[in-house]
């Protein structure tokens, strides 16, 4: 993929060079010609062709977020099961859920 980039800029290089140094040619024509056929065109191919790449990593990143949220999880759980659980005005039943979680949300059957 970094290949094809390459030869691209080279080739686009050489036009803007060509255009330069030619004698109806202007250095601004030169630079416009190195944007508009080389760095905006291969900008956006390159975006594209790295969008499966980027969709791996970000799943990868889940995948190990979610991991690591469960095995903390289950650290918890076990840290509570063998200490001893204090009660106090966070926790007022005792049962171990944050404070917001003290009352379970009412189901409704229809």
């Amino acid at each position: 993929m970094y290949l094809i980039a390459i030869a691209w800029i080279y080739v686009v290089l050489m036009m803007a060079l060509a255009e330069a140094l030619s004698a109806q040619g202007t250095v601004l024509g030169a630079i416009f010609t190195f944007v508009l056929y080389g760095c905006l065109p291969l900008s956006i191919v390159m975006y594209l062709l790295g969008t499966p790449m980027r969709r791996r990593a970000r799943l990868a990143a889940e995948a190990q977020q979610t991991s690591s949220a469960a095995e903390a999880a289950a650290s918890s759980v076990t840290a509570q099961q063998t200490a001893p659980v204090e009660t106090s005005a966070a926790q007022p039943d005792g049962d171990g859920l944050a404070p917001g979680d003290a009352v379970a949300p009412k189901r409704e059957e229809r």
